[in-house]
């Protein structure tokens, strides 16, 4: 009998763990905890997003107008997405580059504002609200007229006071700027992941390997912070309480986990987990999950 006990209680502790080594699955940030749907096919599919902003070419037709916060911003009116072609009040002043746009050009002129401290985000090229934002404040700070559209003489003010960006500026590893790391991730093999800035470094010996835009879980299902030893890997995993696919996962706290996410490949920072660490490279991941070896350090900051 005694021995019937404990047997019973080993396979409840067993089908416990399992429970919470699978309980990731993503959310909508303002969801209150319920398991959301799987992603649809469609939803599915990368869009270029990067953190909360306007500046993200907007879903579907990339034609589409800015959001609503471009023009509510500003005090003077704000250039719409046709202002380059539209005729203006005045003739003579012509917008190289305006509020819509989406070019090579525009990814240059993000990667200088960048250079100058104006902007915090990676080059998207995408003429959103924030690049409509950064252009007013280099116009006011230099004297010229501060449309948040660049005309001719803005541009050859900001190609004058900065350099021709790099490749590495124009399309940089990450969306976010990484953290600088924690002392904690110093040493060893570690995967060092920054809730201010929304990334994970890959490091070994205080190196950095490789970095990479990361998601957490909400406020009513937060990502633990503290330093952990990757428990177990999974090349493919589907979690068993939100049914939600988990490939590349790696679990390093009870039932969070490094794993990629198709939903924030879709839909950025609009969405949370239940508390894994969402990756949105999928790329970039497998060749993490391949080096990262069971029992390297995970070391979860603000």
């Amino acid at each position: 009998m005694h021995r019937q006990r404990v047997m019973a209680r080993t396979l409840g502790l067993a089908t416990a763990v399992a429970l919470a080594a699978t309980a990731c699955g993503s959310q909508k940030t303002e969801n209150t905890g319920s398991a959301s749907t799987a992603p649809s096919a469609s939803a599915a599919v990368t869009t270029p997003e990067s953190s909360p902003s306007s500046d993200d070419k907007p879903a579907g037709d990339p034609s589409a107008s800015p959001s609503a916060s471009a023009s509510a911003s500003s005090a003077s009116p704000s250039p719409s997405a046709s202002a380059s072609s539209s005729p203006s009040a005045s003739p003579s002043v012509k917008a190289v580059m305006a509020n819509g746009d989406d070019s090579e050009q525009v990814r240059e002129l993000q990667a200088r504002l960048k250079q100058l401290k104006l902007m915090s985000v990676a080059p998207t090229g995408f003429y959103g609200s924030k690049t409509t934002t950064a252009v007013k404040s280099f116009q006011s700070r230099n004297g010229l007229t501060a449309s948040g559209s660049v005309d001719a003489e803005t541009w050859k003010k900001i190609q004058g006071l900065t350099k021709k960006p790099t490749a590495d500026e124009l399309r940089p590893p990450t969306v976010n700027e990484v953290d600088a790391p924690d002392p904690r991730c110093m040493t060893g093999r570690v995967m060092c992941i920054s809730k201010e800035s929304r990334t994970l470094a890959w490091m070994i010996d205080g190196k950095v390997i490789s970095t990479m835009d990361v998601r957490f879980g909400s406020e009513n299902t937060p990502t633990r912070e503290g330093v952990f030893d990757v428990g177990w890997k999974a090349k493919e995993w589907t979690s068993t309480i939100y049914h939600t696919p988990m490939p590349y996962a790696m679990f390093f706290s009870g039932g969070q986990a490094v794993h990629y996410s198709a939903d924030f490949a879709a839909r950025g920072y609009s969405g949370a987990s239940h508390g894994c660490v969402n990756v949105r490279d999928k790329a970039k991941l497998s060749k993490l999950f391949d080096d990262v070896k069971v029992g390297d350090k995970v070391v979860v900051y603000w």
